[in-house]
């Protein structure tokens, strides 16, 4: 259990900050980079469940914001060993991504173009979740072209950008009311 009495150490005041192994890592690194997307993605999905209009997406968010602690907890310690007896990435919670991605995906109208990021403020709020989310996702690569990183931890925040995508087009009813995009069509002549 997390026990903090104090919010303010002092111990980042010089640019560094510890890692989950009680290392230092400066406070720039792509590890800390990482850890601060991931925090972003968690942040855009809690302001996306204030528009929330479907009591089983609200759980589904709240959820994966469980997991996206448990992700930041995974990416705060250097390695790449699922089992190693720390709070990893689990490929049972990418599973489940998996699950509830087929589920909403079943009710879907085909995509007949790419997707405009709008529709109803509930859809527009979890674009918005899943453009943050894949930019947690090249962090966390680049941080996995230095390092090793848990191959689970990428595959899920891999699926959650998906999931977002899926549940912002579930949220415009269904697909029915994506924002298309039309190639070229405000080109002059």
């Amino acid at each position: 259990m997390v026990k903090l009495n104090k919010i303010y150490t002092r111990g980042g005041d010089a640019g560094e900050t510890s890692l989950g192994d009680g290392s230092r890592a400066p406070k720039y690194s792509t590890r800390i980079a990482a850890q601060g997307d991931i925090d972003e993605t968690n942040s855009a999905i809690g302001l996306a469940r204030l528009s929330a209009d479907s009591a089983s997406m609200d759980d589904t968010l709240s959820r994966v914001q469980n997991d996206l602690f448990d992700l930041g907890a995974d990416v705060t310690r250097p390695g790449d060993e699922c089992e190693d007896g720390n709070l990893r990435i689990h490929p049972a919670q990418t599973v489940r991504l998996e699950q509830e991605i087929d589920g909403l995906n079943d009710g879907l109208e085909p995509l007949t173009s790419f997707v405009l990021r709008g529709g109803t403020p509930f859809a527009a709020a979890l674009h918005f979740a899943c453009t943050v989310a894949r930019r947690a996702e090249r962090t966390m690569t680049a941080l996995a072209a230095e390092e090793a990183v848990n191959p689970h931890a990428l595959k899920y925040i891999n699926r959650l950008s998906d999931l977002l995508f899926v549940m912002a087009r579930a949220a415009n009813d269904g697909g029915k009311s994506d924002v298309l995009w039309r190639p070229g069509a405000n080109r002059s002549n």
